[in-house]
């Protein structure tokens, strides 16, 4: 099993603290503070740890960038130096709110967070997937009709196995789990967040994924 850190205690982070922790890793939840991470995990799993960012990262083999996605790159590279020598996953997206609060723009048109992440930490291995669907499907694929695709983007190989092992742990069937290459194949799904907002104002927060059809 391995020891996870989760940075980011809203619905993203807790949603896979519980699930990860109940497949027997050893996971930290890292808010702004121990008390807000604390104050997140309530009816959650006893067995998971609480912890500042900082030590979240430092503390942990595996991390998980569950952050805002417009503040994701200032807050992670400021962690550099505990990041590093880390599998970095990377779930969110970096984008800017339309007038309803739903995703509007993309911070890095022509580019990725994922691939600002993997610049700025040169040191740790970046792995983006989990970014195109609505957060609840992350831990429950198995809750949509239509079975869903977890897209994987990264430089790594070794990194990306790893990481399709924790998805197997968080319900997702390998045959759906979809390698699209290296890093900068992560500019193709943070731009799938392009839909997202159209979606749900028609139909409301309902799971939804944008998967691959064969």
């Amino acid at each position: 099993m391995s020891n996870i850190g989760i940075l980011g205690a809203g619905r993203v982070g807790t949603g896979l603290a519980g699930k990860l922790s109940a497949a027997g890793h050893h996971v930290t939840l890292g808010g702004r503070s121990p008390e807000d991470a604390a104050a997140r995990t309530l009816g959650l799993a006893p067995g998971i740890a609480v912890a500042d960012q900082r030590t979240t990262a430092r503390t942990s083999d595996i991390v998980i960038n569950a952050t805002p996605g417009d503040s994701s790159l200032d807050r992670l590279t400021d962690l550099r130096t505990e990041l590093a020598g880390k599998i970095l996953i990377d779930v969110s997206n970096a984008t800017r709110d339309s007038d309803d609060g739903l995703p509007g723009g993309l911070c890095f048109p022509g580019s990725s967070l994922a691939e600002k992440l993997q610049y700025a930490l040169p040191d740790s291995r970046v792995v983006k997937t989990l970014n195109t669907m609505l957060f609840t499907v992350m831990t429950a694929p198995e809750a949509l009709a239509t079975p869903p695709t977890a897209y994987l983007s990264g430089d790594h190989a070794h990194a990306k196995e790893t990481v399709a092992g924790l998805l197997g742990d968080l319900g997702w069937r390998p045959e759906r789990i979809e390698d699209l290459g290296d890093i900068t194949t992560a500019r193709a799904t943070e731009a799938m967040i392009l839909i997202v907002p159209h979606v749900l104002r028609r139909h409301g927060f309902k799971p939804f994924a944008v998967s691959l059809a064969r």
